[in-house]
C-alpha cells in the first residue's frame, strides 16, 4: 500500500494527514498532545479513533521515540551510531523481528527491512512536489508501525537540521 506524507509540514503542536495514493486522508497525526516536558504525537484513523502514539525519550543521551498501541509499548525507534557517512535506524520491537532502516534519510530515499527482506520503501523521487514523499509498505506488514517509524525518522533528522526550515 502506498501512503503520502508531506515533508516538514508538521511540527509538534500541529496536525497533519497521511494520505493514500489517491489523496484520501487515512491517518491523522495529532500533535496537540505536545507538552513542554515531552513531545508526543497521537495517530488516529480517519474516524478519529486513536491507534497509538509516539513519545520522545532519551536513551544514553540520544533521542529515541517510543511507539505505544493499546496501552502497550510496541517499539522504540532509535538512530544507530555508525560512521559519519553511514547512518541506520532501528525499530526495536519485542522479540527477534526488529526492523532496520537504511539509506539516505535526509533525502527521503531509504528502506525498512526485517530479517534481510525489504518490507517498506520511502521515496520522494516520483513526486514533482518537493515536500511530498511516499511510503510503500508490503502486503501483510504493520502499516501504522512503519508509518509512525517514518514520521519519527523525519522528526529526528529535522531536529538535527537545527530546527530550521528548508530542504534537507
Amino acid at each position: 500500500m502506498r501512503y503520502l506524507i508531506r515533508e516538514k509540514l508538521f511540527s509538534f503542536g500541529d496536525d497533519f494527514w497521511i494520505q493514500d495514493a489517491t489523496g484520501r486522508d487515512v491517518y491523522l497525526v495529532d500533535g496537540r498532545a505536545f507538552t513542554l516536558l515531552r513531545e508526543k504525537l497521537v495517530i488516529k484513523n480517519a474516524a478519529g479513533d486513536e491507534l497509538g502514539f509516539l513519545r520522545e525519550k532519551f536513551v544514553s543521551l540520544h533521542k529515541a521515540y517510543e511507539i505505544h498501541r493499546d496501552g502497550r509499548h510496541v517499539a522504540t525507534v532509535r538512530k544507530d551510531l555508525f560512521t559519519l557517512f553511514r547512518c541506520r535506524f532501528t525499530v526495536d520491537v519485542p522479540g527477534p523481528d526488529d526492523y532496520e532502516a537504511q539509506g539516505s534519510f535526509l533525502d527521503h530515499e531509504y528502506t525498512f527491512s526485517r530479517q534481510g527482506r525489504t518490507v517498506a520503501t520511502v521515496s520522494k523521487k516520483w513526486f514533482s512536489f518537493r515536500d511530498t514523499y511516499a511510503v510503500d509498505i508490503a502486503e501483510g506488514e504493520d502499516d501504522v508501525l512503519l508509518l509512525a517509524s517514518a514520521v519519527v525518522i523525519d522528526q529526528i533528522c529535522h531536529d538535527q537540521d537545527g530546527g530550521k526550515g528548508g530542504h534537507h
